[in-house]
């Protein structure tokens, strides 16, 4: 059977999650979650169904033919179905993670972990998993991931993509700021979600908590980060480009100096964004631990649209550079 375009695959997850968002009176998303279901098990699950709606539904699948696709092609088509539902359920902080990010974020990863493939790895805000499951394509070896999340929707909807792409993740539905019942981990990668937390009790429990009023859900993040990541380990988060300039900024730096390391900020292109003002960087670091030293020189790059393909590879030459420079010590 003739493998199927991204495209072509985007439209049997589409057209049978809006099927069955119709027959069964549900979201989009939450048919999408169904669908996904339905193709990781090679039949129809749902049982309440006429012949017809089930049959339909079947020849999809059937033309689907996922087992001769790449990950790629399943991740970016079921993605693409996930932003369309997205327009109508999910709240401005439960945007996905742009592929181009995910991709970038692999890359360092790699260059963190200095050729090493099995490890594990937490996403405390996994969302629809876009970013865990880009990552974990990139690498062949064995890695014991975990996601977080309050949001069900999300949560099913990653969980139905690991399936599908044969990713062993472990999710958690819950606030992720509440006590976690997850051993430390080698690495964390997090987009994280911005904005203000409003369980003030809850806050208490952190060091980065606001002197008054509501916390910085953002701030609260990295410290809960920090405690689930093993001596040593790797920190790759998506940030604000304003996070150490607000009025929390000197608790913040002054916490990071005190548990880790600042390995590297890097600015990502104002392009993958609607606004200046929305425009984000990646922030490395690495928790302390005996026998890890302070980089000599933390890695500040600003990355040039990637359609400027000249002035993208002098920046991965130059963070090549700080990479090999900073293993060799």
């Amino acid at each position: 059977m003739k493998e199927l375009t991204v495209e072509a695959l985007f439209n049997v997850f589409d057209e049978s999650a809006a099927l069955l968002s119709r027959l069964l009176g549900i979201s989009y998303l939450e048919a999408l979650g169904e669908t996904a279901e339905n193709l990781f098990h090679g039949h129809v699950l749902q049982e309440e169904l006429n012949e017809m709606d089930e049959k339909r539904l079947q020849k999809l699948y059937k033309e689907a033919n996922l087992e001769q696709h790449s990950k790629e092609a399943i991740r970016k088509s079921y993605q693409l179905a996930i932003l369309k539902g997205m327009k109508e359920h999910v709240q401005p902080n439960h945007q996905m993670t742009p592929d181009s990010i995910g991709l970038f974020i692999a890359y360092l990863l790699k260059k963190s972990m200095q050729g090493k493939s099995a490890f594990t790895l937490l996403d405390p805000t996994i969302g629809t998993g876009n970013l865990v499951t880009t990552v974990l394509n990139e690498f062949n070896g064995q890695i014991e991931a975990h996601g977080v999340d309050l949001d069900d929707v999300l949560l099913k909807l990653a969980y139905a993509g690991a399936n599908l792409l044969h990713h062993p993740i472990t999710l958690y539905n819950q606030d992720a700021l509440e006590p976690l019942l997850i051993d430390p981990v080698d690495v964390v990668v997090c987009d994280l979600p911005v904005g203000y937390y409003p369980n003030d009790e809850r806050a208490e429990a952190y060091r980065l908590k606001a002197d008054s009023g509501h916390s910085y859900a953002h701030h609260l993040f990295i410290e809960q980060s920090l405690r689930h990541t093993k001596p040593g380990g790797h920190l790759l988060f998506i940030i604000p480009n304003g996070l150490f300039e607000s009025t929390e900024a000197k608790k913040l730096q002054a916490f990071l100096t005190e548990e880790a390391y600042i390995e590297g900020v890097i600015q990502l292109p104002e392009t993958l964004f609607k606004s200046r003002q929305a425009a984000k960087s990646i922030l490395m670091i690495r928790k302390k631990a005996p026998g890890i030293q302070k980089p000599k020189e933390v890695l500040l790059a600003a990355m040039p649209s990637l359609t400027d393909k000249k002035a993208t590879a002098a920046i991965i030459q130059k963070i090549d550079r700080w990479f090999s420079e900073y293993q060799e010590r």
